[in-house]
Protein backbone atom coordinates (compact mmCIF):
# COMPACT_ATOMS: atom_id res chain seq x y z
CA UNK A 1 0.00 0.00 0.00
CA UNK A 2 1.41 3.43 -0.88
CA UNK A 3 2.10 5.71 1.78
CA UNK A 4 -0.53 8.47 2.82
CA UNK A 5 0.85 11.41 0.63
CA UNK A 6 -0.11 15.39 0.80
CA UNK A 7 0.04 17.84 -1.69
CA UNK A 8 -1.19 21.19 -0.19
CA UNK A 9 -0.06 24.14 -1.79
CA UNK A 10 -0.58 26.12 1.28
CA UNK A 11 1.85 23.92 3.33
CA UNK A 12 4.68 25.71 2.48
CA UNK A 13 6.29 26.44 5.82
CA UNK A 14 5.83 25.23 8.95
CA UNK A 15 6.64 26.85 12.78
CA UNK A 16 10.28 26.51 13.99
CA UNK A 17 11.15 27.66 16.86
CA UNK A 18 8.79 30.50 17.34
CA UNK A 19 8.67 30.85 13.92
CA UNK A 20 7.44 29.64 10.32
CA UNK A 21 10.06 28.77 7.92
CA UNK A 22 10.41 27.73 4.57
CA UNK A 23 10.22 23.66 4.39
CA UNK A 24 13.15 23.73 2.18
CA UNK A 25 16.32 25.58 4.06
CA UNK A 26 19.97 24.78 3.71
CA UNK A 27 22.66 22.49 5.63
CA UNK A 28 25.84 23.73 5.90
CA UNK A 29 27.95 20.37 6.49
CA UNK A 30 29.61 20.56 2.90
CA UNK A 31 30.76 23.77 3.08
CA UNK A 32 34.07 22.68 5.38
CA UNK A 33 36.73 20.97 3.09
CA UNK A 34 36.59 16.95 2.19
CA UNK A 35 35.40 14.91 5.13
CA UNK A 36 33.84 18.30 6.94
CA UNK A 37 37.19 18.88 7.94
CA UNK A 38 39.42 22.26 6.89
CA UNK A 39 38.71 25.14 5.10
CA UNK A 40 35.88 25.25 1.96
CA UNK A 41 37.93 24.13 -1.52
CA UNK A 42 36.55 27.69 -2.90
CA UNK A 43 36.17 30.21 -0.21
CA UNK A 44 34.22 33.11 -1.98
CA UNK A 45 32.26 30.50 -3.84
CA UNK A 46 30.66 28.51 -0.21
CA UNK A 47 29.91 32.35 0.71
CA UNK A 48 28.25 33.50 -2.50
CA UNK A 49 25.92 30.00 -1.89
CA UNK A 50 25.32 30.88 1.39
CA UNK A 51 23.88 34.74 0.58
CA UNK A 52 22.60 33.01 -2.84
CA UNK A 53 20.23 30.63 -0.23
CA UNK A 54 19.21 33.55 1.69
CA UNK A 55 18.47 35.88 -1.49
CA UNK A 56 16.30 32.86 -2.62
CA UNK A 57 14.15 32.50 0.66
CA UNK A 58 16.03 30.53 2.40
CA UNK A 59 15.43 31.20 6.11
CA UNK A 60 16.24 27.83 8.26
CA UNK A 61 20.31 27.16 8.36
CA UNK A 62 20.91 24.06 9.76
CA UNK A 63 25.30 23.87 11.36
CA UNK A 64 27.06 22.88 13.64
CA UNK A 65 30.23 23.66 15.77
CA UNK A 66 32.27 20.59 14.87
CA UNK A 67 31.82 21.33 11.18
CA UNK A 68 34.96 22.36 10.41
CA UNK A 69 35.95 21.94 13.64
CA UNK A 70 34.74 26.03 13.52
CA UNK A 71 34.70 26.46 9.60
CA UNK A 72 30.55 26.52 8.76
CA UNK A 73 30.09 28.75 11.19
CA UNK A 74 32.63 30.82 10.31
CA UNK A 75 31.82 31.09 6.86
CA UNK A 76 27.67 31.83 7.77
CA UNK A 77 29.05 34.49 9.65
CA UNK A 78 31.01 36.00 7.30
CA UNK A 79 28.53 35.52 4.82
CA UNK A 80 25.45 36.81 6.21
CA UNK A 81 25.91 38.91 9.76
CA UNK A 82 24.22 40.89 11.10
CA UNK A 83 21.84 38.34 10.29
CA UNK A 84 17.76 38.91 8.52
CA UNK A 85 15.51 38.98 11.00
CA UNK A 86 13.71 35.60 10.18
CA UNK A 87 16.49 33.27 9.66
CA UNK A 88 16.63 30.68 11.98
CA UNK A 89 20.35 29.06 12.88
CA UNK A 90 19.62 25.79 14.00
CA UNK A 91 22.83 24.20 15.13
CA UNK A 92 23.72 20.81 17.56
CA UNK A 93 25.85 19.83 20.13
CA UNK A 94 26.82 16.53 21.69
CA UNK A 95 30.02 15.70 19.10
CA UNK A 96 33.27 16.99 18.96
CA UNK A 97 36.58 15.94 16.21
CA UNK A 98 39.52 15.37 17.37
CA UNK A 99 43.09 16.56 14.96
CA UNK A 100 42.63 13.42 12.63
CA UNK A 101 38.98 14.30 11.80
CA UNK A 102 37.55 11.38 14.16
CA UNK A 103 33.70 12.33 15.27
CA UNK A 104 33.62 12.06 19.21
CA UNK A 105 30.82 11.79 21.63
CA UNK A 106 30.83 14.75 23.84
CA UNK A 107 27.90 14.30 25.96
CA UNK A 108 28.04 15.38 29.43
CA UNK A 109 25.93 18.43 30.86
CA UNK A 110 29.04 20.57 30.73
CA UNK A 111 29.86 19.87 26.76
CA UNK A 112 26.55 20.22 25.67
CA UNK A 113 26.63 23.69 27.65
CA UNK A 114 30.29 24.32 26.02
CA UNK A 115 29.34 23.26 22.71
CA UNK A 116 26.26 25.46 22.99
CA UNK A 117 28.66 28.24 24.49
CA UNK A 118 31.05 28.00 21.10
CA UNK A 119 28.09 28.32 18.89
CA UNK A 120 27.23 31.52 19.96
CA UNK A 121 30.80 32.96 20.15
CA UNK A 122 31.37 31.84 16.72
CA UNK A 123 28.11 32.83 14.93
CA UNK A 124 27.94 35.81 17.47
CA UNK A 125 24.66 36.04 18.39
CA UNK A 126 22.74 35.66 21.88
CA UNK A 127 20.48 32.85 20.97
CA UNK A 128 20.40 30.04 19.06
CA UNK A 129 17.00 28.95 17.21
CA UNK A 130 17.29 25.87 17.77
CA UNK A 131 20.09 23.15 19.26
CA UNK A 132 19.38 19.35 18.73
CA UNK A 133 21.40 17.20 21.28
CA UNK A 134 22.94 14.52 18.86
CA UNK A 135 22.51 11.29 20.49
CA UNK A 136 25.26 8.63 19.58
CA UNK A 137 24.99 5.89 17.68
CA UNK A 138 25.77 2.60 17.85
CA UNK A 139 28.59 2.91 16.04
CA UNK A 140 30.05 5.90 18.15
CA UNK A 141 28.12 4.64 21.32
CA UNK A 142 30.82 4.23 23.92
CA UNK A 143 30.68 2.78 27.52
CA UNK A 144 30.89 6.22 29.42
CA UNK A 145 27.49 7.60 27.12
CA UNK A 146 25.75 5.07 29.20
CA UNK A 147 26.65 6.20 32.42
CA UNK A 148 25.04 9.70 31.30
CA UNK A 149 20.90 9.58 31.41
CA UNK A 150 19.22 11.09 28.77
CA UNK A 151 17.36 13.02 31.15
CA UNK A 152 20.27 14.68 33.06
CA UNK A 153 21.55 15.58 29.00
CA UNK A 154 17.64 16.91 28.47
CA UNK A 155 18.22 18.79 32.08
CA UNK A 156 21.09 20.87 30.66
CA UNK A 157 19.36 21.39 27.28
CA UNK A 158 16.18 23.01 29.36
CA UNK A 159 18.50 25.34 31.45
CA UNK A 160 20.21 26.94 28.02
CA UNK A 161 16.75 27.25 26.84
CA UNK A 162 15.89 29.11 30.23
CA UNK A 163 18.61 31.22 30.23
CA UNK A 164 17.65 32.44 26.68
CA UNK A 165 20.90 31.10 24.70
CA UNK A 166 18.66 28.81 22.66
CA UNK A 167 14.83 29.19 21.73
CA UNK A 168 13.94 25.81 21.66
CA UNK A 169 15.28 21.94 21.98
CA UNK A 170 15.77 19.66 19.37
CA UNK A 171 17.07 16.00 19.82
CA UNK A 172 18.73 13.77 16.35
CA UNK A 173 19.43 9.92 15.67
CA UNK A 174 17.08 9.25 18.66
CA UNK A 175 14.52 6.13 18.95
CA UNK A 176 11.10 7.09 19.45
CA UNK A 177 11.53 6.25 23.09
CA UNK A 178 13.99 8.93 23.50
CA UNK A 179 12.02 11.36 21.15
CA UNK A 180 8.89 10.99 22.99
CA UNK A 181 10.87 10.95 26.81
CA UNK A 182 12.34 14.20 25.33
CA UNK A 183 9.00 15.90 24.39
CA UNK A 184 6.99 15.18 27.20
CA UNK A 185 10.33 16.58 29.67
CA UNK A 186 11.55 19.60 27.75
CA UNK A 187 9.48 19.91 24.40
CA UNK A 188 10.59 19.28 21.16
CA UNK A 189 10.28 22.07 18.16
CA UNK A 190 12.53 19.55 15.66
CA UNK A 191 13.91 16.28 15.54
CA UNK A 192 16.76 14.88 12.93
CA UNK A 193 17.28 11.29 12.07
CA UNK A 194 17.83 9.18 9.06
CA UNK A 195 15.02 8.62 6.55
CA UNK A 196 14.22 8.31 3.03
CA UNK A 197 12.60 6.51 0.26
CA UNK A 198 15.49 3.94 0.85
CA UNK A 199 15.02 3.49 4.58
CA UNK A 200 11.71 4.72 5.65
CA UNK A 201 12.19 2.69 9.53
CA UNK A 202 11.75 5.34 11.11
CA UNK A 203 8.22 6.54 10.42
CA UNK A 204 6.84 5.76 13.38
CA UNK A 205 8.58 8.80 14.74
CA UNK A 206 7.89 11.06 11.88
CA UNK A 207 4.26 10.04 12.99
CA UNK A 208 4.39 11.05 16.10
CA UNK A 209 6.25 14.34 15.26
CA UNK A 210 3.33 15.15 12.85
CA UNK A 211 0.59 14.15 15.83
CA UNK A 212 3.11 16.71 18.31
CA UNK A 213 3.64 19.36 15.86
CA UNK A 214 7.44 18.87 15.87
CA UNK A 215 9.08 19.57 12.82
CA UNK A 216 11.01 16.56 11.32
CA UNK A 217 13.82 17.12 9.52
CA UNK A 218 15.39 13.77 7.95
CA UNK A 219 19.33 13.37 7.13
CA UNK A 220 20.16 11.36 4.42
CA UNK A 221 17.24 11.96 2.76
CA UNK A 222 18.54 10.28 -0.70
CA UNK A 223 19.68 6.98 0.94
CA UNK A 224 23.05 6.62 2.88
CA UNK A 225 26.38 9.37 2.26
CA UNK A 226 28.37 5.74 3.59
CA UNK A 227 29.70 3.56 0.13
CA UNK A 228 27.75 0.48 -0.75
CA UNK A 229 24.34 1.56 1.06
CA UNK A 230 21.34 2.31 -1.62
CA UNK A 231 20.98 5.90 -3.22
CA UNK A 232 17.39 7.03 -3.74
CA UNK A 233 19.27 8.86 -6.52
CA UNK A 234 20.20 5.64 -7.99
CA UNK A 235 17.36 3.41 -8.18
CA UNK A 236 15.64 2.96 -11.28
CA UNK A 237 11.92 3.87 -9.86
CA UNK A 238 13.27 7.32 -9.34
CA UNK A 239 15.05 7.72 -12.25
CA UNK A 240 11.85 7.05 -13.84
CA UNK A 241 9.95 9.56 -12.50
CA UNK A 242 12.65 12.11 -13.04
CA UNK A 243 12.80 11.48 -16.61
CA UNK A 244 8.95 11.54 -16.99
CA UNK A 245 8.97 14.80 -15.04
CA UNK A 246 11.99 16.72 -16.07
CA UNK A 247 13.48 16.71 -13.26
CA UNK A 248 17.03 15.22 -11.45
CA UNK A 249 16.19 12.03 -9.48
CA UNK A 250 17.43 13.85 -6.44
CA UNK A 251 14.91 16.14 -6.83
CA UNK A 252 12.11 13.30 -6.96
CA UNK A 253 13.29 12.04 -3.77
CA UNK A 254 13.25 15.57 -2.07
CA UNK A 255 9.79 16.26 -3.34
CA UNK A 256 8.87 12.98 -2.06
CA UNK A 257 9.77 13.80 1.32
CA UNK A 258 8.12 17.18 1.34
CA UNK A 259 4.83 15.84 -0.20
CA UNK A 260 5.04 12.80 2.76
CA UNK A 261 3.74 15.00 5.90
CA UNK A 262 3.47 18.98 6.02
CA UNK A 263 6.13 18.92 9.14
CA UNK A 264 9.02 17.22 7.29
CA UNK A 265 12.11 20.30 6.59
CA UNK A 266 14.69 19.57 4.78
CA UNK A 267 18.17 21.07 5.15
CA UNK A 268 20.12 20.01 1.37
CA UNK A 269 23.89 21.23 1.42
CA UNK A 270 25.87 22.49 -1.46
CA UNK A 271 28.93 24.21 -1.89
CA UNK A 272 28.00 24.87 -5.41
CA UNK A 273 25.67 27.64 -6.62
CA UNK A 274 23.89 25.43 -9.46
CA UNK A 275 23.41 22.84 -7.30
CA UNK A 276 22.02 25.14 -4.32
CA UNK A 277 19.07 26.22 -7.00
CA UNK A 278 18.35 22.78 -7.93
CA UNK A 279 17.78 22.09 -4.24
CA UNK A 280 15.42 25.05 -3.52
CA UNK A 281 13.24 23.79 -6.75
CA UNK A 282 11.91 21.02 -5.47
CA UNK A 283 9.31 22.78 -3.64
CA UNK A 284 7.40 23.15 -7.12
CA UNK A 285 7.60 19.94 -7.84
CA UNK A 286 4.58 17.60 -7.67
CA UNK A 287 3.87 13.85 -7.48
CA UNK A 288 0.86 11.98 -8.67
CA UNK A 289 -0.64 9.01 -7.42
CA UNK A 290 1.31 6.83 -9.82
CA UNK A 291 4.92 9.01 -9.50
CA UNK A 292 4.24 8.19 -5.63
CA UNK A 293 3.02 4.75 -6.50
CA UNK A 294 6.25 4.00 -8.19
CA UNK A 295 8.97 5.66 -5.94
CA UNK A 296 7.58 3.66 -3.00
CA UNK A 297 8.36 0.66 -4.55
CA UNK A 298 11.93 1.70 -4.00
CA UNK A 299 13.48 0.05 -0.12
CA UNK A 300 9.98 -1.35 -0.03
Amino acid sequence: MSENVSQNDDQQTYPLAGHRVHRVGFGAMQLPGPGVMGPPRDHDQAIAVLRRAVELGVDHIDTAQFYGPNVANKLIHEALHPYPDDLVLVSKVGAVRDDAGNWLMAQAPDQLRQGVEDNLRTLEVEQLGAVNLRLPDAAHRGPEDAEIPLEDKLAAMAALRDEGKIAGIGISTASLEEVRTAHESVGLVCVQNAFSLADRSDRPVLDYCLEQGIAYVPYFPLGSAFPGMPKVSEQPQAIDVAQRLGHSPAQVGLAWLLALAPNTLLIPGTSSPDHLEENLAVAGIRLSAEDVAELEQIGG
